[in-house]
Protein backbone atom coordinates (compact mmCIF):
# COMPACT_ATOMS: atom_id res chain seq x y z
CA UNK A 1 0.00 0.00 0.00
CA UNK A 2 1.22 3.23 -1.20
CA UNK A 3 1.18 6.60 0.66
CA UNK A 4 0.69 10.11 -1.37
CA UNK A 5 0.48 13.39 0.72
CA UNK A 6 -0.94 16.31 -0.51
CA UNK A 7 0.33 19.77 0.80
CA UNK A 8 -1.59 22.44 0.11
CA UNK A 9 -4.77 20.05 -0.10
CA UNK A 10 -7.09 22.97 -0.08
CA UNK A 11 -6.41 23.93 -3.91
CA UNK A 12 -9.25 21.52 -3.96
CA UNK A 13 -9.38 21.94 -7.67
CA UNK A 14 -6.34 20.43 -8.27
CA UNK A 15 -6.66 17.88 -5.24
CA UNK A 16 -9.69 16.48 -7.16
CA UNK A 17 -8.46 15.87 -10.22
CA UNK A 18 -5.17 14.50 -8.62
CA UNK A 19 -6.68 11.86 -6.83
CA UNK A 20 -9.06 11.10 -9.80
CA UNK A 21 -5.91 10.18 -11.78
CA UNK A 22 -4.25 7.98 -8.74
CA UNK A 23 -6.89 6.15 -8.19
CA UNK A 24 -7.48 5.01 -11.88
CA UNK A 25 -4.49 3.27 -11.81
CA UNK A 26 -4.57 -0.57 -9.97
CA UNK A 27 -1.43 -0.22 -7.92
CA UNK A 28 -2.62 2.95 -6.18
CA UNK A 29 -6.54 1.76 -5.77
CA UNK A 30 -5.83 0.77 -1.69
CA UNK A 31 -3.46 3.79 -1.57
CA UNK A 32 -3.80 6.20 1.67
CA UNK A 33 -4.18 9.50 0.55
CA UNK A 34 -2.94 12.46 3.52
CA UNK A 35 -4.55 15.81 2.91
CA UNK A 36 -2.57 18.60 4.58
CA UNK A 37 -3.05 22.56 4.64
CA UNK A 38 -2.66 25.03 7.24
CA UNK A 39 -6.60 26.11 6.84
CA UNK A 40 -9.07 23.77 8.99
CA UNK A 41 -11.99 24.73 6.87
CA UNK A 42 -10.52 23.98 3.76
CA UNK A 43 -8.80 21.01 4.77
CA UNK A 44 -12.32 19.70 5.79
CA UNK A 45 -13.61 20.61 2.44
CA UNK A 46 -10.66 18.73 0.89
CA UNK A 47 -11.28 15.50 2.61
CA UNK A 48 -15.13 15.24 2.01
CA UNK A 49 -14.55 15.91 -2.04
CA UNK A 50 -11.93 12.67 -2.04
CA UNK A 51 -14.25 10.89 -0.29
CA UNK A 52 -17.11 11.12 -2.90
CA UNK A 53 -14.46 10.00 -5.36
CA UNK A 54 -13.59 7.47 -3.57
CA UNK A 55 -17.12 6.34 -2.68
CA UNK A 56 -17.82 7.09 -6.66
CA UNK A 57 -15.36 4.43 -7.89
CA UNK A 58 -15.61 1.85 -4.68
CA UNK A 59 -12.23 2.06 -4.37
CA UNK A 60 -10.86 0.47 -1.20
CA UNK A 61 -8.58 3.47 -0.86
CA UNK A 62 -8.50 5.75 2.35
CA UNK A 63 -8.01 9.22 3.50
CA UNK A 64 -6.85 11.18 6.00
CA UNK A 65 -6.50 14.92 6.90
CA UNK A 66 -3.84 16.49 9.51
CA UNK A 67 -2.55 19.94 9.88
CA UNK A 68 0.76 17.51 11.17
CA UNK A 69 3.14 17.94 8.70
CA UNK A 70 5.55 15.61 10.22
CA UNK A 71 2.68 13.39 10.27
CA UNK A 72 1.80 13.86 6.79
CA UNK A 73 4.96 12.97 5.68
CA UNK A 74 6.24 10.16 7.81
CA UNK A 75 6.61 6.44 5.19
CA UNK A 76 4.93 8.73 2.12
CA UNK A 77 6.08 7.10 -0.73
CA UNK A 78 4.75 10.53 -3.44
CA UNK A 79 4.59 14.24 -2.37
CA UNK A 80 3.01 16.78 -3.85
CA UNK A 81 3.14 20.27 -3.27
CA UNK A 82 0.44 22.95 -4.15
CA UNK A 83 1.18 26.19 -1.96
CA UNK A 84 0.56 29.61 -1.93
CA UNK A 85 2.80 31.84 0.75
CA UNK A 86 0.92 35.16 1.90
CA UNK A 87 -2.42 35.96 0.54
CA UNK A 88 -3.68 38.78 -1.10
CA UNK A 89 -2.41 42.21 0.86
CA UNK A 90 0.83 40.81 0.24
CA UNK A 91 0.81 39.35 -3.08
CA UNK A 92 -1.08 42.47 -4.85
CA UNK A 93 1.93 44.60 -3.63
CA UNK A 94 4.03 42.42 -6.25
CA UNK A 95 2.19 43.92 -8.67
CA UNK A 96 0.89 47.37 -7.45
CA UNK A 97 4.22 48.67 -6.93
CA UNK A 98 5.49 47.94 -10.24
CA UNK A 99 2.38 48.95 -11.91
CA UNK A 100 3.03 52.74 -10.24
CA UNK A 101 6.70 52.45 -11.58
CA UNK A 102 5.61 51.82 -15.13
CA UNK A 103 6.05 48.05 -15.06
CA UNK A 104 2.64 46.72 -16.24
CA UNK A 105 3.31 43.07 -15.22
CA UNK A 106 0.10 40.72 -15.91
CA UNK A 107 0.26 37.62 -13.80
CA UNK A 108 3.24 37.84 -11.59
CA UNK A 109 4.22 34.35 -10.30
CA UNK A 110 7.03 33.02 -12.43
CA UNK A 111 9.75 35.59 -12.76
CA UNK A 112 10.87 39.46 -13.01
CA UNK A 113 10.15 41.40 -10.02
CA UNK A 114 6.91 40.06 -9.17
CA UNK A 115 7.94 36.90 -9.52
CA UNK A 116 11.12 36.96 -7.81
CA UNK A 117 9.31 38.75 -4.43
CA UNK A 118 6.65 35.65 -4.64
CA UNK A 119 9.93 33.59 -4.65
CA UNK A 120 11.58 35.23 -1.85
CA UNK A 121 7.97 34.69 0.70
CA UNK A 122 7.98 30.75 -0.79
CA UNK A 123 11.44 29.42 -0.52
CA UNK A 124 12.36 29.17 3.16
CA UNK A 125 8.75 27.38 3.21
CA UNK A 126 9.76 25.18 0.60
CA UNK A 127 13.36 24.61 2.22
CA UNK A 128 11.67 23.40 4.82
CA UNK A 129 8.79 21.00 3.43
CA UNK A 130 12.27 19.51 2.25
CA UNK A 131 14.41 19.09 5.17
CA UNK A 132 11.32 17.55 6.91
CA UNK A 133 10.91 15.04 3.95
CA UNK A 134 14.49 14.19 4.60
CA UNK A 135 13.78 13.84 8.18
CA UNK A 136 10.82 11.62 7.48
CA UNK A 137 10.61 10.19 3.86
CA UNK A 138 14.31 10.23 2.46
CA UNK A 139 13.24 7.79 -0.40
CA UNK A 140 9.87 9.84 -1.55
CA UNK A 141 9.32 11.49 -4.56
CA UNK A 142 8.11 14.95 -4.52
CA UNK A 143 6.44 16.93 -6.96
CA UNK A 144 6.48 20.38 -6.96
CA UNK A 145 3.51 22.70 -8.82
CA UNK A 146 4.09 25.84 -6.96
CA UNK A 147 5.52 28.49 -8.46
CA UNK A 148 7.88 30.19 -9.55
CA UNK A 149 8.70 27.12 -10.60
CA UNK A 150 12.49 27.43 -11.54
CA UNK A 151 13.56 29.48 -8.71
CA UNK A 152 11.65 26.92 -6.26
CA UNK A 153 13.40 23.75 -7.76
CA UNK A 154 16.45 25.29 -8.65
CA UNK A 155 16.80 26.33 -4.75
CA UNK A 156 15.56 23.01 -3.73
CA UNK A 157 17.87 20.76 -5.93
CA UNK A 158 20.50 22.38 -4.77
CA UNK A 159 20.54 22.90 -1.28
CA UNK A 160 18.63 19.40 -0.58
CA UNK A 161 18.95 15.84 -1.53
CA UNK A 162 15.33 15.02 -2.15
CA UNK A 163 14.48 13.47 -5.00
CA UNK A 164 12.36 16.52 -6.28
CA UNK A 165 11.10 18.28 -9.57
CA UNK A 166 8.68 20.45 -10.43
CA UNK A 167 5.56 19.99 -13.28
CA UNK A 168 3.49 22.88 -15.53
CA UNK A 169 0.41 22.23 -17.64
CA UNK A 170 2.16 24.14 -20.19
CA UNK A 171 4.27 21.72 -22.61
CA UNK A 172 1.27 19.57 -23.06
CA UNK A 173 -1.52 21.66 -22.94
CA UNK A 174 0.32 23.56 -25.68
CA UNK A 175 1.05 20.78 -27.44
CA UNK A 176 -2.51 19.94 -27.60
CA UNK A 177 -3.99 23.43 -29.04
CA UNK A 178 -1.51 23.44 -32.04
CA UNK A 179 -2.83 19.62 -32.62
CA UNK A 180 -6.56 21.34 -32.64
CA UNK A 181 -5.39 24.56 -34.89
CA UNK A 182 -3.47 21.75 -37.73
CA UNK A 183 -6.48 19.47 -37.40
CA UNK A 184 -3.92 16.52 -36.49
CA UNK A 185 -5.58 13.85 -33.39
CA UNK A 186 -3.15 14.41 -30.17
CA UNK A 187 -2.40 10.58 -30.48
CA UNK A 188 -0.61 11.52 -33.73
CA UNK A 189 1.34 14.09 -32.41
CA UNK A 190 5.19 13.65 -31.34
CA UNK A 191 7.30 16.70 -30.01
CA UNK A 192 10.61 17.65 -28.08
CA UNK A 193 10.20 20.53 -26.23
CA UNK A 194 13.37 21.96 -24.14
CA UNK A 195 13.87 25.73 -22.69
CA UNK A 196 13.10 26.78 -18.90
CA UNK A 197 9.80 26.69 -17.41
CA UNK A 198 7.29 29.13 -19.12
CA UNK A 199 9.82 29.38 -21.87
CA UNK A 200 10.79 26.06 -23.94
CA UNK A 201 10.20 25.83 -27.04
CA UNK A 202 9.08 23.14 -28.98
CA UNK A 203 12.09 22.24 -30.66
CA UNK A 204 10.53 19.63 -33.11
CA UNK A 205 6.85 19.02 -33.68
CA UNK A 206 5.62 16.10 -35.73
CA UNK A 207 2.51 14.53 -37.26
CA UNK A 208 2.70 10.70 -37.84
CA UNK A 209 6.51 11.28 -37.91
CA UNK A 210 6.55 14.74 -40.52
CA UNK A 211 7.21 18.22 -39.48
CA UNK A 212 4.38 19.93 -38.64
CA UNK A 213 5.54 23.74 -38.41
CA UNK A 214 4.86 24.69 -41.58
CA UNK A 215 1.07 23.67 -40.80
CA UNK A 216 1.17 25.49 -37.62
CA UNK A 217 2.56 28.52 -39.56
CA UNK A 218 -0.04 28.51 -42.24
CA UNK A 219 -2.43 28.22 -39.60
CA UNK A 220 -1.82 31.20 -37.83
CA UNK A 221 -0.95 33.17 -40.72
CA UNK A 222 -4.25 32.67 -42.92
CA UNK A 223 -6.69 32.04 -40.02
CA UNK A 224 -7.42 35.82 -37.60
CA UNK A 225 -9.21 33.37 -35.14
CA UNK A 226 -6.29 31.50 -34.49
CA UNK A 227 -3.92 34.53 -34.69
CA UNK A 228 -5.84 36.17 -32.02
CA UNK A 229 -5.94 33.51 -29.62
CA UNK A 230 -2.62 33.51 -28.86
CA UNK A 231 -1.33 37.10 -30.01
CA UNK A 232 2.32 36.99 -28.23
CA UNK A 233 2.83 33.83 -28.56
CA UNK A 234 2.12 33.82 -32.42
CA UNK A 235 3.89 36.85 -32.69
CA UNK A 236 7.38 35.44 -31.20
CA UNK A 237 6.60 32.20 -33.16
CA UNK A 238 6.64 34.35 -36.78
CA UNK A 239 9.81 36.21 -35.94
CA UNK A 240 11.36 33.09 -33.63
CA UNK A 241 10.43 30.69 -36.04
CA UNK A 242 9.98 28.01 -32.67
CA UNK A 243 6.95 27.97 -30.26
CA UNK A 244 6.75 28.76 -27.02
CA UNK A 245 4.88 26.88 -24.61
CA UNK A 246 3.11 29.00 -22.07
CA UNK A 247 0.53 31.46 -22.55
CA UNK A 248 0.16 35.30 -24.15
CA UNK A 249 -0.21 36.30 -20.87
CA UNK A 250 2.18 35.19 -19.37
CA UNK A 251 5.34 35.57 -21.81
CA UNK A 252 3.75 39.29 -22.67
CA UNK A 253 5.76 39.72 -19.21
CA UNK A 254 9.43 38.03 -19.46
CA UNK A 255 10.59 39.80 -22.82
CA UNK A 256 10.95 43.70 -23.53
CA UNK A 257 8.18 43.31 -26.79
CA UNK A 258 4.81 43.45 -25.43
CA UNK A 259 4.53 45.75 -22.64
CA UNK A 260 6.53 48.62 -22.62
CA UNK A 261 4.20 50.89 -23.94
CA UNK A 262 0.54 51.24 -23.80
CA UNK A 263 0.05 51.15 -27.44
CA UNK A 264 2.03 47.74 -27.25
CA UNK A 265 -0.36 46.62 -24.65
CA UNK A 266 -3.67 47.44 -26.40
CA UNK A 267 -2.26 46.30 -29.44
CA UNK A 268 -0.54 42.54 -28.62
CA UNK A 269 -1.77 41.93 -25.14
CA UNK A 270 -5.32 43.61 -24.53
CA UNK A 271 -7.24 40.93 -26.69
CA UNK A 272 -5.19 38.21 -27.30
CA UNK A 273 -4.11 36.29 -24.30
CA UNK A 274 -6.28 33.54 -24.62
CA UNK A 275 -8.58 34.83 -21.51
CA UNK A 276 -11.52 36.92 -21.83
CA UNK A 277 -11.02 40.07 -23.38
CA UNK A 278 -9.57 43.23 -21.46
CA UNK A 279 -7.57 40.51 -19.14
CA UNK A 280 -4.61 42.04 -19.99
CA UNK A 281 -3.70 43.31 -16.39
CA UNK A 282 -3.95 41.50 -13.02
CA UNK A 283 -8.08 41.09 -12.72
CA UNK A 284 -6.97 42.11 -8.77
CA UNK A 285 -10.87 43.51 -8.06
CA UNK A 286 -11.86 39.28 -9.92
CA UNK A 287 -9.40 37.77 -7.50
CA UNK A 288 -10.76 39.92 -4.43
CA UNK A 289 -14.23 38.92 -5.18
CA UNK A 290 -12.73 35.25 -5.21
CA UNK A 291 -11.19 35.27 -2.07
CA UNK A 292 -14.63 36.77 -0.73
CA UNK A 293 -16.65 33.95 -2.51
CA UNK A 294 -14.29 31.39 -1.41
CA UNK A 295 -16.60 28.94 0.79
CA UNK A 296 -19.21 28.88 -1.83
CA UNK A 297 -16.66 27.98 -4.44
CA UNK A 298 -15.09 25.12 -2.14
CA UNK A 299 -18.93 23.94 -1.93
CA UNK A 300 -19.55 24.01 -5.50
CA UNK A 301 -16.36 22.29 -6.28
CA UNK A 302 -16.48 19.75 -3.77
CA UNK A 303 -19.87 19.05 -4.58
CA UNK A 304 -19.94 18.66 -8.14
CA UNK A 305 -20.38 16.01 -10.55
CA UNK A 306 -17.93 13.11 -10.60
CA UNK A 307 -15.61 12.08 -13.55
CA UNK A 308 -13.78 9.09 -12.78
CA UNK A 309 -11.93 9.51 -16.20
CA UNK A 310 -8.09 9.69 -15.53
CA UNK A 311 -6.82 13.29 -17.16
CA UNK A 312 -3.39 14.75 -18.69
CA UNK A 313 -1.50 15.92 -15.47
CA UNK A 314 2.02 13.88 -15.22
CA UNK A 315 1.84 13.46 -11.34
CA UNK A 316 -0.02 10.09 -11.03
CA UNK A 317 1.62 8.83 -14.69
CA UNK A 318 4.96 9.46 -12.39
CA UNK A 319 3.96 8.12 -9.36
CA UNK A 320 2.72 4.68 -11.13
CA UNK A 321 6.60 4.35 -13.04
CA UNK A 322 8.19 5.20 -9.64
CA UNK A 323 6.28 3.03 -7.10
CA UNK A 324 3.19 1.86 -9.38
CA UNK A 325 3.19 -0.66 -11.43
CA UNK A 326 6.53 0.61 -13.25
CA UNK A 327 5.21 1.81 -16.31
CA UNK A 328 7.98 4.08 -17.74
CA UNK A 329 6.80 7.38 -18.39
CA UNK A 330 8.27 10.36 -19.94
CA UNK A 331 6.98 14.18 -19.26
CA UNK A 332 8.89 17.68 -19.40
CA UNK A 333 10.35 18.18 -16.00
CA UNK A 334 12.17 21.05 -14.04
CA UNK A 335 15.47 20.05 -13.27
CA UNK A 336 19.13 21.22 -12.86
CA UNK A 337 21.25 21.74 -15.97
CA UNK A 338 23.79 18.92 -15.34
CA UNK A 339 24.85 18.50 -19.07
CA UNK A 340 21.34 18.57 -20.67
CA UNK A 341 21.03 22.19 -22.54
CA UNK A 342 24.80 23.03 -23.96
CA UNK A 343 24.18 26.92 -23.97
CA UNK A 344 22.11 27.34 -21.03
CA UNK A 345 24.15 28.38 -17.87
CA UNK A 346 25.45 24.99 -16.28
CA UNK A 347 23.09 24.27 -13.02
CA UNK A 348 20.18 26.15 -13.62
CA UNK A 349 16.87 25.12 -13.57
CA UNK A 350 15.69 23.63 -17.45
CA UNK A 351 12.72 22.24 -18.75
CA UNK A 352 13.55 19.22 -20.35
CA UNK A 353 12.53 15.56 -21.26
CA UNK A 354 12.53 13.41 -18.29
CA UNK A 355 12.20 9.34 -18.03
CA UNK A 356 10.75 8.33 -15.16
CA UNK A 357 11.44 4.39 -13.96
CA UNK A 358 11.40 2.63 -11.00
CA UNK A 359 15.40 4.21 -10.79
CA UNK A 360 13.78 7.65 -10.48
CA UNK A 361 14.52 10.71 -12.86
CA UNK A 362 16.62 10.11 -15.65
CA UNK A 363 16.84 13.77 -18.00
CA UNK A 364 17.34 13.80 -21.27
CA UNK A 365 20.00 15.45 -23.03
CA UNK A 366 18.75 17.91 -25.48
CA UNK A 367 21.69 19.51 -27.03
CA UNK A 368 22.04 23.40 -27.25
CA UNK A 369 18.89 25.58 -28.25
CA UNK A 370 18.78 28.22 -31.63
CA UNK A 371 20.92 30.81 -31.17
CA UNK A 372 17.88 33.18 -30.88
CA UNK A 373 16.30 31.18 -28.11
CA UNK A 374 19.40 30.76 -26.38
CA UNK A 375 19.89 34.54 -26.22
CA UNK A 376 16.43 35.06 -24.76
CA UNK A 377 16.17 32.49 -22.18
CA UNK A 378 19.66 32.95 -21.00
CA UNK A 379 18.73 36.36 -19.62
CA UNK A 380 16.01 34.66 -17.57
CA UNK A 381 17.57 31.78 -16.38
CA UNK A 382 21.14 34.32 -15.34
CA UNK A 383 18.42 36.59 -13.65
CA UNK A 384 16.79 33.64 -11.64
CA UNK A 385 20.28 31.92 -10.48
CA UNK A 386 20.98 35.57 -9.38
CA UNK A 387 17.76 35.82 -7.49
CA UNK A 388 18.56 32.14 -6.01
CA UNK A 389 21.54 32.86 -4.40
CA UNK A 390 20.69 36.29 -3.15
CA UNK A 391 17.87 34.68 -1.59
CA UNK A 392 19.83 31.80 0.04
CA UNK A 393 22.36 34.43 1.61
CA UNK A 394 20.28 36.77 2.43
CA UNK A 395 21.98 39.73 -0.05
CA UNK A 396 19.30 41.86 -1.09
CA UNK A 397 21.76 43.57 -3.66
CA UNK A 398 21.53 40.47 -5.60
CA UNK A 399 18.18 40.50 -5.94
CA UNK A 400 18.13 44.26 -7.06
CA UNK A 401 21.20 43.18 -9.68
CA UNK A 402 18.14 40.28 -10.69
CA UNK A 403 15.82 42.63 -11.58
CA UNK A 404 17.62 45.50 -12.86
CA UNK A 405 18.04 43.20 -15.92
CA UNK A 406 14.82 41.62 -16.43
CA UNK A 407 13.62 42.28 -19.73
CA UNK A 408 10.54 44.16 -19.41
CA UNK A 409 11.49 46.01 -15.98
CA UNK A 410 14.88 47.15 -17.85
CA UNK A 411 13.05 48.25 -21.14
CA UNK A 412 10.65 50.62 -18.95
CA UNK A 413 12.75 51.86 -16.02
CA UNK A 414 16.37 53.35 -14.96
CA UNK A 415 18.56 51.81 -12.98
CA UNK A 416 17.53 54.57 -10.28
CA UNK A 417 14.21 53.84 -10.85
CA UNK A 418 14.62 49.62 -10.36
CA UNK A 419 16.50 50.59 -7.32
CA UNK A 420 13.83 52.24 -5.75
CA UNK A 421 11.27 50.00 -6.93
CA UNK A 422 12.70 47.05 -5.50
CA UNK A 423 13.46 49.14 -2.08
CA UNK A 424 9.41 49.45 -1.71
CA UNK A 425 9.02 45.87 -2.71
CA UNK A 426 11.03 44.92 -0.06
CA UNK A 427 8.80 47.10 2.49
CA UNK A 428 6.01 45.88 1.65
CA UNK A 429 7.55 42.43 2.12
CA UNK A 430 9.32 43.25 5.60
CA UNK A 431 7.13 40.60 7.81
CA UNK A 432 7.78 37.96 5.59
CA UNK A 433 11.37 37.76 4.41
CA UNK A 434 13.58 36.57 7.64
CA UNK A 435 16.29 35.75 5.97
CA UNK A 436 17.10 39.44 5.02
CA UNK A 437 18.50 41.58 7.54
CA UNK A 438 19.04 44.84 5.49
CA UNK A 439 16.74 46.01 2.36
CA UNK A 440 19.26 49.11 1.10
Amino acid sequence: MSKITFIGAGSLVFTKNLVRDLLTFPAFEDCTLTLLDVDEERLGYAKQAVENIIAAGSYPAKVEATMDRAKALTDANGVVCTILVADLPVWRTDMEIPKKYGVDINIGDTRGPAGIFRFLRTVPVMLDICRDIERYCPDAVFLNYSNPMAMLCRAMQGETKVNVTGLCHSVQGTAAMLAKWIGAPMGEITYKCAGINHQAFYLEYKWNGKDAIPLIRDAILNKPEIYNEEQVRNEMFLHLDYYVTESSGHNSEYNAWFRKRPDLIEKYCTHGTGWNPGEHALPIKNVEKRRSDWKNRLIEWRDSPIDLGRGNEYASYIFNAVFGDGTLFQFNGNVRNLGLIDNVPPGACVEVPVLASRQGFSPIHMGPLPDQLALLVNISARCEELAVEGALTGDPRKIFHAICFDPLTSAVLSLAEIKSMVDEMFAANRDWLPQFKHFS
